[in-house]
């Protein structure tokens, strides 16, 4: 038999919540694995239908569940598909101006390995924040992307889904990733040749 209800509490990072059935007050366990559509991200107060089973502790719980209207799918779908396409061509971007000799090797050279470092950091945060162990400090986060991780942390963010749903992360990561990409310019520019320089100097 399947329920109608909605989603009344969410925890996106350890990726589970309760959902509570039309009309009654009984919240029921969530986890995502439940879900048959795992490209669309939960949300508090989305509508879904779901069948009761039970997990491997024999508590009740939502299983086979599915969302009532797989049309705001495909809209957050869109959404996250943005930044992953605006980080692929900033790379691009890069390589070219490296192949263009505009931009030192040395610098694309940093912004791979510390996306990769960062990419990888994600993920382990990802896995602290099911397992309810260590995580890695926000701030820390926001500093990767600001040394010019960023491009790995979009893509970790869309991939793992961690950290793209909370505003609050989200906005100060942007201002990061503006800030980054501001100095590049400035780097770039005529006021950015001493640095230039500097840079040539070291290696």
């Amino acid at each position: 038999m399947r329920y109608q209800g909605k989603i009344v509490k969410w925890n996106d990072e350890k990726g589970f919540g309760f959902v509570v059935p039309k009309g009654g007050s009984q919240q029921v366990f969530l986890h995502v694995r439940a879900f048959s559509n795992r490209q669309r991200r939960p949300l508090v107060d989305a509508a879904v239908s779901y069948e009761l089973g039970s997990d491997v502790q024999g508590r009740c719980c939502a299983v086979n569940v599915r969302y009532a209207d797989e049309k705001q799918a495909t809209i957050e779908l869109r959404i996250g598909v943005v930044p992953m396409v605006w980080a692929f061509l900033f790379s691009i971007l890069l390589a070219i101006m490296v192949w263009a000799e505009h931009v030192p090797m040395v610098v694309a050279m940093g912004y791979l390995i510390v996306s990769l470092v960062t990419f990888m950091v994600y993920a382990l945060d990802k896995s602290a924040a099911k397992s309810g162990q260590w995580r890695t400090q926000e701030s820390t986060l926001f500093l990767m992307g600001l040394a010019g991780g960023w491009p790995g942390a979009i893509f970790a963010q869309q991939l793992f889904r961690h950290k793209s749903s909370k505003r609050e992360f989200q906005t100060v990561f942007w201002l990061t990733v503006i800030f980054n990409c501001g100095v590049l310019i400035w780097f770039l520019s005529p006021y950015g040749a001493d640095a230039r320089l500097l840079l040539s100097g070291m290696i």
